[in-house]
């Protein structure tokens, strides 16, 4: 949207919504998240748009998401990412995973494998239903072992992709998988560091291995404690989410209530200040360590 300065710290930061409609109370913690993450750092934060799932992508939600980023003073630099757009990038880099045996199709069922808890590698050595639709695997038991990585709230992290099974990275109908996607577009966006939720901390390790296998620098992970609704529920679109507004004036107290999810404690006189004043105020005191270091957080 914008173009910033100069990034003083080489700092590259990225918001990634997938636009099956419009933000919510979670999604705005993590956008605001990752931005103050950013610009505290003097770097750059980046709007990319995970539109590899058409069926599930109303038509007008992207500008739904551009306006409600706006309301909330979340200006991003530079041109939108639209991953809808980057099918001949994740089908090189298949094709690098296939020449190097990490990856092959695989026709199995969810319904043939769940009881085993993830899948088994089955097809690793040939597909056993050649007949069917396949599906792209990447092979978790050629990479590095265990995954270990140092997340910058929750601390020390190690995980065994292999309890987790060959991941999916393109699908029976042809569609990408957003484990490929996110990593092929971090690379070539040149991100720095990945300010997310705590969700998507266990889909680290299969990230890890494919920039791994596809010679991509690693980023910085902080992973955002999770935003809980009051039953107990992640807030999401799936849970019909109440979305947040588009409007500046009715965004100033939901972005007080975002900052003090965020941990960042901001002062009460601020909860109707204009949303430039209350980002002004939460960069100036910007600290990840503020935030709680467990895996969900109950709004007011």
């Amino acid at each position: 949207m914008t173009t910033a300065p100069p990034s003083t710290s080489g700092y590259i930061g990225r918001f990634a919504p997938t636009p099956s409609g419009p933000l919510h109370l979670g999604s705005l913690v993590a956008a605001l998240g990752s931005w103050l993450d950013a610009r505290a750092a003097g770097g750059h934060w980046l709007l990319r748009i995970e539109d590899i799932d058409p069926p599930r992508c109303p038509p007008d939600a992207v500008d739904w998401i551009r306006r409600q980023l706006e309301a909330f003073g979340l200006e991003w630099d530079g041109e939108i990412l639209h991953q809808s757009s980057r099918g001949a990038s994740y089908q090189a880099a298949l094709d690098r995973l296939i020449a190097d045996r990490m990856a092959y199709p695989c026709g199995c069922s969810r319904r043939e494998w769940q009881q085993h808890g993830h899948y088994p590698g089955w097809c690793r050595h040939g597909p056993l239903h050649p007949g069917r639709a396949q599906a792209w695997r990447m092979r978790t038991d050629k990479g590095i072992q265990p995954v270990c990585w140092q997340d910058r709230l929750f601390g020390s992290q190690c995980l065994d992709p292999t309890t987790q099974g060959d991941v999916v990275i393109k699908r029976k109908d042809g569609l990408w998988a957003y484990q490929l996607a996110v990593v092929v577009d971090d690379a070539k966006q040149g991100i720095t560091d990945v300010v997310r939720g705590f969700d998507l901390l266990d889909n680290t390790p299969w990230q890890r291995q494919l920039q791994v296998a596809l010679n991509y620098p690693e980023p910085r992970y902080l992973h955002l404690p999770l935003i809980l609704g009051e039953d107990g529920q992640k807030l999401s679109k799936q849970n019909l989410a109440t979305a947040i507004p588009h409007d500046g004036t009715l965004a100033r107290p939901v972005l007080h209530q975002a900052l003090k999810l965020l941990g960042q404690a901001p002062s009460p006189t601020l909860r109707q200040a204009d949303v430039s004043t209350q980002l002004a105020h939460a960069l100036e005191h910007w600290s990840p360590l503020a935030m709680t270091a467990i895996p969900g957080r109950r709004p007011d």
